[in-house]
């Protein structure tokens, strides 16, 4: 069956996305947006179709997309919201040239970009995003709503918890844990675990803050 998508955001990630079911020849019937000034706007030949209660009538003809912004928690509160309001979740999008093994598992939701490679025995949650040439390695976790930038490195073993974002060209060596809800700067290395709920950059990596801004739209949502 056809799937029709219509997807949360309407800035440059859900453009992306729009671009990749337009290589997987998948219907995108248009974008939501919480700005009632974007309403009726037309973003790459789709339209802005408004919020949930806007598109009532389509409940039973599309899929919603909740990864359509790299914000960790506006994902999570796009879920929450697409739920309550009995919409249909959509499943994963993998661009047809990711490198990806059949002994991996995709949750719900998640996005795979062109140019990603992913090893053997690697367990992706739901609603995440996995950019566009970012490698993963073998036995890696990757938790719920976590947004991994383009060109991303994580060696075997690695585990990222729920939430956690690692900026565009960061490494992560092995056996390391990313905790949840984290930031790590890009083109940070990482050599050691990091705590949940903090920032971290540079090379090697080290916690810049303890808690920042982007961890109180977590709390509330």
């Amino acid at each position: 069956m056809k799937r029709k998508l219509v997807i949360w955001g309407a800035g440059g990630h859900a453009r992306e996305i729009n671009w990749l079911c337009e290589e997987l020849g998948v219907t995108v019937a248009g974008f939501l947006d919480e700005r009632p000034e974007t309403k009726d706007q037309v973003v790459d030949g789709v339209p802005v179709l408004g919020t949930l209660s806007d598109i009532e009538a389509l409940k039973h003809e599309v899929h919603i997309v909740c990864a359509g912004v790299g914000d960790p928690a506006l994902k999570k509160r796009f879920l929450a919201l697409t739920a309550q309001s009995g919409f249909r979740i959509a499943g994963p999008l993998i661009h047809p040239r990711v490198r990806f093994s059949h002994r991996n598992t995709i949750g719900e939701g998640s996005m795979i970009f062109e140019g990603a490679v992913l090893s053997g025995n690697i367990k992706i949650g739901e609603h995440v995003i996995v950019n566009r040439s970012v490698s993963i390695s073998h036995d890696a976790v990757i938790g719920n709503f976590v947004t991994i930038a383009p060109g991303v490195r994580l060696a075997g073993n690695v585990t990222v918890e729920e939430g956690a974002y690692i900026g565009i060209g960061a490494s992560v060596r092995e056996k390391r844990r990313i905790g949840a809800w984290s930031l790590i700067g890009g083109g940070a290395f990482v050599k050691d675990d990091i705590p949940g709920y903090t920032m971290a950059a540079g090379v090697p990596a080290i916690v810049k803050k303890d808690s920042f801004d982007y961890n109180i739209k977590i709390i509330v949502c």
